[in-house]
């Protein structure tokens, strides 16, 4: 008799489990559903198509943008595509030499932030950091001096920085002469479809000097500017002066 009473004791309480967890789950359902689709159908694809951001973890693109860089990514610069996918549905333009591009790393998959130097079609070879581009040597010019101030005065002794002209856009470049690193390569020819992207921390970026081309379908948007940035090798201190600034 009186295991037969504790028998009945153990179901009635796994009943009252199962009506407790379904209760709450119900519960959870309605106060969390609207925050659920919002996520599903509206975020999810607005930073799959249409803009997202970025936080930076390395110094590859030095002294442009630095670790702890959170970008803002155009992700309808050139195109459209379906969400979660890089199937185009429409396409307007194609990345130009000197766009800093997000894009996908074509030897291990990996998202990148680099820049954009040679257009398909084009000829680019490199002496000793110098760049020539269809057989066309480079511009260089002192470096502005804006882009030493969030650097450390260790990187600064030990670096060397410059303007580089692509196309009349100049932008900062920096390299480090104590590295051993990939400054001279014989010219190559950048195949139809495909872009030769760099890192402006040229003597510390992995890039198209290494992997190779980047395929067009590959590039998912551009980088605009810097919505906030903390100093990740300093205690996260924020930067204040680079809050909204725009990228060149």
């Amino acid at each position: 008799m009186m295991a037969l009473f504790n028998d009945d004791i153990i179901l009635r309480v796994k009943k009252m489990k199962k009506i407790d967890v379904k209760k709450y789950l119900k519960k959870q359902w309605k106060e969390w559903r609207l925050f659920i689709f919002l996520v599903i159908f509206v975020v999810i694809p607005f930073k799959s198509s249409l803009a997202d951001w970025n936080w930076v973890p390395t110094g590859s693109m030095n002294p442009t943008i630095l670790e702890g860089d959170l970008i803002f990514v155009n992700k309808i610069a050139y195109d459209l595509r379906v969400p979660l996918t890089l199937h185009r549905i429409a396409k307007w333009s194609d990345p130009q030499r000197g766009d800093i591009v997000v894009c996908f790393s074509p030897d291990d998959g990996v998202r990148l932030v680099k820049r954009v130097v040679a257009l398909p079609g084009d000829t680019i070879s490199m002496i000793d950091n110098t760049l020539f581009i269809n057989g066309k040597q480079l511009d260089y010019k002192p470096i502005d001096e804006k882009y030493k101030h969030y650097l450390s005065d260790r990187i600064i002794k030990n670096s060397k920085m410059a303007m580089e002209d692509l196309d009349g856009h100049f932008h900062a470049v920096m390299s480090f002469p104590a590295f051993d690193a990939a400054r001279s390569f014989h010219q190559r020819k950048v195949p139809e479809g495909h872009y030769f992207v760099m890192g402006d921390n040229r003597d510390n970026s992995r890039d198209s000097r290494i992997f190779g081309y980047v395929e067009r379908k590959s590039i998912i948007g551009k980088a605009k500017g810097i919505i906030t940035s903390f100093n990740i090798t300093d205690k996260y201190q924020p930067r204040l002066g680079r809050f909204f600034d725009s990228l060149e």
